[in-house]
């Protein structure tokens, strides 16, 4: 019997889930696969399209490599578009010949949205769509300053964050009244400009685009309706995307009036031989754009093309969470509340940036809809009550509220009905999940395997972990405690690899113990990891990629995208004269200038490019970096001790001093905050600190373990009547055993509640040396003493780290033209609201 041809036009995400679903079926059998793709690349994840200008390549995005094609038995064809199909015969044509098929599949896929402007067309304009565009955007940017994105939505704002980080100054240009007009709410909208903003990208909104225009100060000068203008060197169009059915168009196939290849419930269009799937295909006059619902379209049609009669598709859930330019971004179900009936709860915390908003029944007791801005926190609790139609509790605004104003707890696993969907891009129930438990798949990276879930966008990955862990737990199965997905350890093994093999890089980490490239998860643990073991500069080439905006410039960025400068002033005691030139650095750029609780002086609203300037004036006067950006002791609060105070019983100023010059720069899991009271009256308010040193009339009483936040924790007794020097021996083995053994971002009162054995446990490790390691660990803080370096005096001095405090490039005026400011009791304070070009 000879085989039938299923020809599939598509080599995108979706059409290669199709793929993936159909080589896996009986029908597969029966037929010979034909692949056409227009692009010269295998498919690719276009999710994550974005990281192409963080450093990963093609080969890293791809969904799989050539050999899987051919051990399928696909004919795949890359670079050869196809130009018309004949319905009649069967035929479609491409320019190396023709084809003929029994069964065609149509994932076109979908083309971006560049509105008709006078201009769009110019050298400088591009699209946000594929490999080729990024590479595109890439040369051009290499001699730009400025880029502007238009369209405010999902893609906008990631091509944006693209802009950004090729290190031009992003604007994103939206014609409706908000940003990501069909996830947020006016509110929603306007927190998640301010926080954009913040981070250095101009928002303009309301604002239609008449033409584009040669600039004077620029390459390209967009002219609005409003009479304004804003000149850029290159633009991006990225203002929504249309369903690419050009092809059925030509060939007489039913589409929709706006677009879109007309298909019924089992993604069959007109032609009872020609189905389409994904971005091209309009279902009940809808059009997905989503990879979730193009991947169930794809599922349903391999079902349908092996008989199943009941295989129909529906229909799919556009809930969404992002990371957009690192800010949280939710929306679940009817997030603007259009069902009759329908109430809201709004949560709005304006100092933290939280934005939450529950849509739910009239009676209170269903879950329509959501929008979380600043914190996805509650997401998946959230996203679970509304796609399973679980009853809210008596009083739902708790699934919203923060645990300290009496918030409720996440939803846990064993909550779920096996029907609850984990992975919408691949239709993974709980159920799902724990069947391949049970068929075998003992951890999490094999029930992935097995089900393919969090393999889409990756948004269910905290949630698939919880049910994977309490499922394997009540199997009586070791629940996996990996980092993540690249690296098979926890940060504790990790830090012996590092530690014991000499690994000073990343990279050399990955190869030899992980895989794939990384993510935010294990890139600024490792490097924290480096930093501790080696305290190499964290401007070092191999580590600048590993960190988070505050490390990557060694400043706190604020809510106007300026810098904090913070200088150290161990145990608070300065002297005059460092007092004035803090007065006239701050006078000279016009800071705001703080005392803070840390006692020390705060100056705020330094631009990226006066960063090197300031610190070279404080260096020279003697002061050193603070760290106040970085995961490491931020200050040793103390009173004024026995020398001034008529209570004082040791010299808590002297010791405040000692223990901030040993420990600075010491970069750790968490913060650490440490305190001296120079008698029992605890003015210092060592109680509670990481590491709380209280004076007696013998020597020092130690706390260890304490907190303050959001949940505070009174340190524990750990020691009494020490010595100055045992006071420093005890405290550094402490610390460095917090350091090799906590969990990523793990304060100290956290990791201590962990310790199997507690305060107990922990006593017989440091004091009693139960495990042999207390001169090890000594040593190891001794070698950190003895290589400290103030990271500011080493950036300033070398000429190729101050580069990457240009915050336009190739421009010799480096001030911000767009920010402006205002006085606040005395001192320059930033316009948060700044006006439309």
């Amino acid at each position: 019997m000879s085989k039938q041809t299923l020809i599939v036009i598509g080599n995108g995400m979706v059409g290669h889930h199709f793929l993936e679903q159909f080589s896996q079926s009986p029908a597969a059998e029966t037929y010979r696969v034909i692949v056409f793709g227009e692009e010269k690349q295998l498919a690719y994840d276009r999710v994550h399209l974005s990281e192409y200008f963080t450093g990963s390549t093609h080969a890293d995005l791809a969904m799989c490599t050539a050999d899987w094609y051919a051990e399928q038995g696909i004919d795949l064809r890359l670079n050869e578009p196809v130009t018309a199909i004949d319905r009649n015969t069967r035929v479609l044509t491409t320019p190396k010949g023709e084809y003929t098929y029994d069964q065609l599949v149509l994932a076109t896929g979908s083309y971006p949205f560049v509105p008709p402007i006078k201009g769009n067309d110019q050298d400088g304009c591009f699209v946000y769509r594929t490999l080729d565009d990024l590479d595109a955007i890439q040369a051009s940017a290499q001699s730009a300053k400025t880029g502007v994105v238009v369209g405010g939505g999902l893609l906008g704002l990631e091509a944006a964050n693209a802009l950004k980080s090729l290190g031009l100054k992003a604007h994103v240009v939206e014609f409706a009244p908000r940003l990501m007009p069909v996830q947020l709410d006016d509110q929603g909208g306007a927190l998640l400009r301010q926080k954009i903003e913040d981070l250095g990208v101009q928002v303009h909104t309301e604002k239609a685009t008449t033409a584009i225009v040669p600039g004077s100060d620029a390459r390209l000068r967009m002219n609005f309706a409003d009479d304004s203008h804003l000149e850029t060197d290159l633009i991006v169009f990225s203002a929504g995307i249309r369903p690419q059915d050009t092809l059925a168009r030509a060939c007489g196939l039913e589409v929709g009036e706006r677009g879109g290849i007309v298909v019924n419930n089992q993604c069959t269009t007109s032609d009872p031989n020609i189905h389409a799937i994904g971005e091209c295909a309009l279902w009940n006059n809808r059009i997905f754009g989503l990879v979730a619902p193009g991947y169930t379209m794809a599922r349903t049609l391999s079902a349908a093309l092996n008989k199943d009669t009941g295989a129909a598709f529906t229909g799919a859930d556009m809930s969404t969470k992002l990371k957009l330019l690192g800010v949280h971004v939710g929306s679940i179900g009817d997030a603007h509340g259009q069902t009759p009936g329908a109430r809201n709860i709004r949560f709005h915390d304006e100092q933290a940036g939280h934005y939450r908003r529950m849509v739910v029944s009239q009676d209170g007791k269903t879950l329509l809809g959501a929008i979380l801005v600043g914190d996805n926190g509650p997401y998946d609790t959230l996203l679970q009550y509304a796609l399973n139609g679980i009853e809210l509790p008596a009083n739902p605004e708790a699934l919203i509220l923060p645990e300290s104003e009496g918030g409720a707890p996440a939803l846990g696993a064993d909550a779920l009905p096996d029907t609850a969907s984990i992975c919408s891009c691949h239709n993974v129930t709980k159920g799902d999940i724990c069947g391949a438990i049970d068929a075998g798949c003992s951890d999490l990276g094999g029930v992935k395997a097995e089900t393919k879930a969090s393999t889409g966008c990756g948004g269910c990955a905290a949630l698939l972990k919880k049910v994977v862990d309490s499922e394997l737990e009540k199997r009586g199965v070791e629940v996996c405690t990996d980092l993540c997905e690249h690296f098979p350890y926890t940060r504790q093994e990790l830090f012996h690899l590092v530690k014991v093999n000499g690994i000073r890089t990343f990279r050399g980490l990955l190869k030899q113990y992980g895989k794939g490239q990384g993510c935010d998860i294990c890139k600024p643990t490792v490097g924290s990891i480096l930093a501790t073991c080696w305290n190499e500069h964290i401007l070092a080439t191999d580590h600048v990629p590993l960190q988070d905006t505050n490390d990557t410039f060694m400043a706190n960025m604020q809510k106007n995208g300026t810098y904090s400068i913070v200088p150290r002033i161990p145990g608070g005691e300065i002297t005059p004269e460092k007092l004035i030139v803090l007065g006239e650095v701050a006078r000279e750029y016009d800071l705001y200038t703080k005392i803070t609780g840390g006692q020390r002086v705060d100056l705020f609203g330094a631009t990226l490019s006066e960063l090197p300037e300031i610190w070279e004036k404080l260096i020279a006067a003697g002061f050193e970096t603070g760290h106040a950006y970085g995961k490491s002791l931020r200050t040793v609060k103390s009173c004024v001790g026995s020398t001034w105070c008529r209570y004082g019983v040791q010299d808590s100023v002297g010791m405040a001093i000692t223990l901030e010059n040993r420990y600075k720069g010491l970069r750790a899991p968490h913060k650490v905050k440490m305190a001296v009271s120079g008698c029992t009256r605890e003015c210092a308010e060592a109680q509670s600190k990481d590491f709380g040193v209280i004076a007696t009339e013998k020597g020092w009483n130690l706390y260890v373990c304490g907190n303050g936040g959001m949940r505070p924790r009174h340190a524990d007794l750990f020691a009494t009547d020490l010595s100055d020097e045992e006071l420093i021996r005890t405290i550094d083995r402490v610390v460095m055993f917090y350091v090799r053994t906590a969990d990523r971002l793990q304060r100290t009162s956290v990791w201590m509640e962990n310790l199997e054995g507690g305060l107990e446990y922990l006593k017989q490790v440091v004091l009693e040396d139960s495990l042999g390691i207390g001169e090890e660990l000594e040593q190891h803080m001794s070698d950190l003493v003895e290589t400290y370096q103030c990271e500011w005096k080493t950036a300033v001095e070398d000429p190729e780290k101050r580069k990457r405090f240009r915050e336009f490039v190739n421009a010799p005026e480096q001030k911000d033209p767009v920010q402006q400011w205002t006085s606040e009791r005395g001192q320059r304070r930033p316009v948060l609201e700044v006006a439309s070009s």
